[in-house]
């Protein structure tokens, strides 16, 4: 592979990165960065979920030369055309835009954005052709163009806080200072009539600075609700390149206000905190009389004091991780700073750090006549919503401004004389949790091979007294001590199980097999009919002899639905319920209603799987807004009410045990299952209504709640499919508590979310690990899902899984199947710890856990779910001490999206069909196999049903498949089953040293590693040395060119109007209701109360984007990380 020269830049460019709005893959435009960084230029990195309003002020406030997108969930026109109308409006398209969607983005498409402004869309034809640094290079110089040349406006702007004037300005004295040294002396005299304070923030790096300035600029907002505040914030340049990356940016939740300017500058130098231009940067934000100013350096070592020459006041941020108490010595800030946060105050030592701390603040400041605890330093969590200690900083910071009569700050701000204390998730003392699995399961494997061992010998003594029987009696008398003797090494246990093994056997030669489910006894039939009349065993067993591998086979494998059950959970697969999914996602409800029908028609067994649009995925009501519109229905369905759920799933019986339903949601997946809980309420208010003949009654109730609240009621669009009755749309607009006497509501309210079957996915940690549509903070989060567990117990809500735990999303992301499996299970007993932490009782809530895997063409998926299952067994039984049911560990398998390719497509399905074959012979739970064009679109119906007769053949005509243990023996599948659980066991061990889950995920270990994992394979497809027919080798004689869709799928107009005319009445129709409901949603939220058992309430009448807002404000919002 020819290596592409790097260009680099003749001046200096700045570009500004992103991921569009409700877009959680970030890992690519991360790639991106990376390389243009390398390449010289500047780059301010916003990461994913942004607004265009927001990329676009960042780049005028920046001054930038170009803005970098990536943008892969539909409704790029919009955002892309919104974004060139916004930068048009504020009068900087000089500002270039260049964005990429791998493949989502069609060539129509990308010719109408290029005539309309946008610079440059990259396709993948593009980066198969010009590489990574091709594209770059290509970028880089397009926007390699001088800016500061030309202002933008003069001292009037600026004092009128123009920002394109203020930004041109600082840009000017940074590039191009000789051209404006008069109006630049200007504002310098100006300034020194200044009274706008000063507040210098410095500290070591990775100390938390970003976050801490963060915090305090919402609380200075919540404050001073009408004063402006400027931030400048400075980070290194690279000596190498001259790139530099300005990172601040991305962690800052609150600049968001239109109260805020922030400029991000590099220091262009080496060894310096400062830029040689923050002088004139600060002296132009003085002239336009912002309030306060607050000046973020670069992270910097122990000597640098520079920050205190530009500024009033000074706070130092530092860690407790500084080593031996005399290092504190050596820092020169403790001797000058007015302030001093130790953040990360959860870390071990934080304490000792605080005294320390503390008394070297006195010594070098000679204060010993004052008492310890009046020195100005404070142990924060700046990474915790509303910490006590960043509060009490917030307010001794504005307080000293005050004393020294710098600005106008009289604070009203409330603070508690609590200490900052991290409110944890996994207590400190259980933080070896995985490396304690680890152990757990180790010695049961040493175990096993010792018991193997002696059952060995023991056999082999036995089949020696057979031989020997005419021996002489010594020697007879010898080998049945020797016998003896060791039948007691053997534990009692595993002599049942050799003895019992005739029994098993003959069980299995029977024609029926009885075994019971919860209560339930079932009769399967052992054996089937092939066309040549051969009984074909469901599960067949192995031809062992000797007790040691016998003994050996039933500890590690065993039959199916045996501990640890290595190949299967139940002794059999349910009659008439194949693990078919039918997976739909698009438009408004009432689509992919129709959808769900047209695929489950005539199938005993309903099992929905249900896609959500990002603007549902990020806990957003539809809106007129163009970033926002572009987005309603497309690749998922709309769903922002109860109503909108009611329509989803109606005509199928959703307190039917043949019914389940798995929504693919994350963030705000709480009100999403509150959403369907009170739907499946509905449905049974419904049929009681009915069966009692109060249909008229019950009419008349509902007109005249619409009559009152002067909006019309909502109505399902179009006519009902086939095989929709109805059901669910009687009480659409209302609930059945509205309807129906209260003792009867509750009772069936009762009686429903004990029968509701399905899942949401609710796994919180691989979001933030890998695609990332977080939206509250991860302890928020994390209550929220605890909640729902706790709600489940208290309300015996037992068929129902509370989370989804996912490795899906991190193979989608570019993990390889180890780390798959590996993060994954880690994730799971990190909500183990998590539940036990909160007194839940294991055996009440591991039966609501279910897992979630991707397959793949790589040889481990072949024993992806038998590993799982295997390792959680043996952990749920020896170390947590857990019941049969809660060692169960089930799960859905999906076929990779990864091995989607947008080239030959037609291949697509030999390689989904190959999976479907892993997936089955390993005995999943149930699986989805994906639509040969998903590479390129929302599949057709057509594609839907290719995809599930690929499984449905498998499971109906393929001959094998009709045994239960296909896999089951063979010397490769052993050899990997061993191998893979070693893996995943040495990467817990990796975790542990990183403070297990939670605190690998603060030093991004997860997500670093599924990125390298990602860009090899990326790498080893590029170069050819890992083939792919139809993509890098056999290509075709055009050669297999990307497949541009016959039919893409999107929302219309019509559905999106109807989403955003629906939703508006909801809010006209139910205001005074729902800011009382929202009120009380905030309340339980404050008061640690069961946040879920509220949103049972508030969800009834309350929309998606209303329930999302109230609990920002309350839980804190998700800090994006580089």
């Amino acid at each position: 592979m020819k290596q592409v020269k790097t260009y680099t830049p003749k001046n200096k460019v700045r570009i500004v990165t992103a991921a569009s709005l409700f877009d959680g893959h970030d890992a690519a435009i991360n790639i991106m960065r990376r390389i243009i960084q390398a390449s010289g230029c500047e780059v301010i990195h916003l990461g994913h979920d942004r607004s265009v309003e927001e990329v676009v002020n960042c780049a005028i406030e920046e001054d930038a030369n170009a803005i970098a997108m990536t943008s892969y969930q539909g409704g790029h026109t919009e955002y892309l055309k919104y974004m060139y109308d916004l930068l048009k409006k504020n009068k900087s398209t000089h500002i270039k835009i260049f964005a990429g969607g791998g493949g989502t983005i069609l060539p129509e498409e990308i010719k109408e954005l290029e005539t309309y402004g946008i610079t440059r869309i990259y396709h993948p034809d593009d980066g198969r052709e010009m590489g990574l640094q091709g594209m770059i290079n290509d970028l880089i110089k397009k926007s390699d163009f001088l800016i500061g040349k030309k202002l933008n406006g003069g001292i009037l702007d600026i004092k009128d806080k123009n920002v394109n004037a203020i930004a041109r300005m600082i840009s000017a004295a940074e590039n191009c200072p000789k051209d404006h040294t008069k109006i630049l002396e200007e504002i310098k005299q100006l300034s020194k009539k200044s009274e706008t304070p000063i507040l210098g923030v410095t500290g070591t790096g990775g100390s938390g600075k970003s976050s801490l300035v963060d915090e305090f600029v919402r609380r200075f907002i919540l404050d001073f609700p009408k004063k402006k505040i400027a931030i400048i914030s400075v980070d290194p340049s690279k000596r190498k390149t001259g790139g530099a990356l300005l990172g601040d940016r991305i962690r800052m939740n609150a600049i968001k206000s239109n109260n805020v300017y922030m400029r991000s500058l590099a220091t262009r130098q080496a060894n310096l905190a400062l830029s040689a231009h923050v002088n004139d940067a600060l002296d132009i934000l003085k002239v336009a009389n912002f309030d306060l100013i607050i000046l973020e350096t670069s992270g910097i070592g122990q000597s640098d004091t520079e920050i205190l020459e530009h500024s009033d006041l000074s706070l130092y941020v530092m860690t407790p991780e500084y080593g031996a108490a005399t290092q504190l010595e050596k820092i020169d800030m403790l001797d000058f700073a007015d302030f001093i946060s130790i953040n990360k105050f959860d870390k071990k030592g934080s304490l000792d750090a605080l005294r320390d701390v503390k008394k070297q603040y006195q010594r070098n400041n000679q204060r010993f006549d004052e008492d310890i605890d009046n020195m100005p330093v404070f142990g924060t969590v700046a990474s915790q919503f509303n910490d006590p200690g960043v509060n009490s900083i917030y307010k001794v910071i504005i307080d000293k401004f005050s004393e020294k009569e710098l600005g106008d700050f009289r604070s009203s701000f409330k603070i508690s004389d609590e200490m900052s204390e991290k409110i944890f998730v996994i207590p400190p003392n259980r933080v070896r949790y995985l490396s304690e699995i680890s152990e757990n399961n180790r010695s049961y494997d040493k175990w096993a091979n010792e018991q193997k061992e002696i059952a060995q010998k023991l056999y082999a003594l036995q089949k020696s007294l057979s031989i020997l029987s005419s021996a002489s009696k010594d020697v007879i008398t010898q080998l049945k001590t020797e016998y003896e003797t060791l039948m007691l090494e053997l534990d009692p246990k595993n002599k049942i199980l050799i003895d019992s093994w005739r029994e098993v056997q003959e069980k299995y030669k029977e024609k029926i097999f009885k075994y019971k489910v919860r209560d339930k006894e079932l009769s399967i039939e052992t054996h089937s009919k092939s066309l040549s009349n051969s009984d074909i065993p469901k599960i067949s067993l192995p031809k062992y002899e000797a007790w040691g591998d016998l003994l050996k086979w039933q500890l590690q494998e065993n039959v199916p639905g045996t501990f640890p059950y290595t190949s299967g959970l139940f002794p059999f697969k349910r009659e008439g319920e194949d693990p078919t999914r039918m997976f739909a996602g698009e438009g408004g409800p009432e689509r992919t209603n129709k959808r769900f029908h047209l695929v489950s028609l005539g199938m005993p067994a309903k099992r929905l799987s249900t896609a959500f649009d990002s603007v549902t995925l990020y806990g957003n009501d539809p809106g007129k807004r163009p970033d926002i519109y572009g987005k309603i229905g497309n690749a998922g369905v709309s769903i922002c009410c109860l109503d909108d759920l009611k329509k989803l799933y109606s005509g199928f019986e959703l307190a039917n045990q043949m019914t389940s339903v798995s929504m693919t949601i994350n963030g705000p997946a709480p009100m999403i299952l509150a959403y369907f809980m009170n739907a499946a309420i509905d449905q049974e208010c419904e049929k009681h209504i009915i069966q009692n003949g109060l249909e008229n009654k019950v009419q008349k109730k509902i007109t005249e709640i619409y009559k009152n609240k002067g909006v019309k009621r909502p109505e399902y669009q179009g006519d009902l499919p086939e095989g929709n009755d109805g059901l669910g749309l009687f009480l659409l607009g209302v609930t059945g508590d509205e309807v129906l006497p209260n003792e009867i509501y509750q009772k069936i309210k009762k009686e429903t979310i004990s029968k509701v079957r399905g899942t949401v996915q609710a796994d919180i940690l691989k979001e933030d690990q890998a695609q990332n549509t977080c939206i509250f903070s991860t302890e928020f989060a994390l209550k929220m899902m605890g909640d729902v567990q706790e709600y489940f117990i208290d309300n015996e809500v037992r068929n129902f899984y509370s989370v989804s735990i996912s490795g899906y999303h991190i193979a989608e992301a570019g993990a390889n199947p180890i780390s798959q499996l590996a993060f994954t299970l880690a994730n799971g007993f990190t909500y183990v710890e998590y539940y036990l932490s909160r007194g839940m009782d294991i055996n009440k809530f591991a039966p609501n856990l279910s897992f979630f895997f991707s397959n793949g063409v790589d040889p481990e998926y072949a024993v992806i779910g038998r590993v799982a299952r295997r390792l959680w067994a043996k952990a749920m039984k020896n170390k947590y001490g857990s019941d049969k049911r809660s060692q169960m560990l089930k799960y859905h398998i999906q076929t990779s999206g990864r091995s989607l390719h947008a080239q030959e497509i037609d291949f697509n399905d030999i390689r989904t069909t190959l999976q479907a074959l892993y997936a089955i012979y390993d005995n999943c739970n149930s699986l989805h196999t994906n639509a040969y064009d998903e590479a390129i679109t929302t599949p057709t119906e057509e594609s839907v049903r290719r995809a599930m007769a690929i499984q449905l053949i498998i499971n109906k005509e393929l001959g094998l498949a009709r045994n239960e243990n296909p896999i089951q023996g063979a010397f490769i599948i052993e050899e990997l089953t061993d191998l893979v659980e070693e893996a995943v066991l040495t990467e817990f061990d990796r975790i542990t040293e990183r403070g297990g889950v939670l605190g690998a995920m603060e030093t991004m270990y997860q997500r670093s590693k599924i990125q390298e994992e990602s860009l090899y394979y990326e790498t080893l497809k590029h170069t050819g040395e890992y083939p792919i027919i139809g993509v890098n080798t056999f290509l075709n004689k055009k050669g297999s060119p990307t497949i541009i869709p016959e039919e893409v799928i999107r929302a219309t107009e019509k559905e999106k109007k109807y989403q955003i005319s629906m939703l508006d009445q909801l809010h006209k129709g139910s205001k005074e209701k729902s800011s009382e409901l929202l009120r009380e949603l905030q309340e339980a939220a404050s008061q640690n109360k069961n946040i879920f058992a509220a949103l049972m309430n508030s969800s009834k009448v309350c929309s998606l984007g209303e329930i999302t807002n109230a609990l920002f404000e309350v839980g804190g919002q998700y800090r994006r990380n580089m």
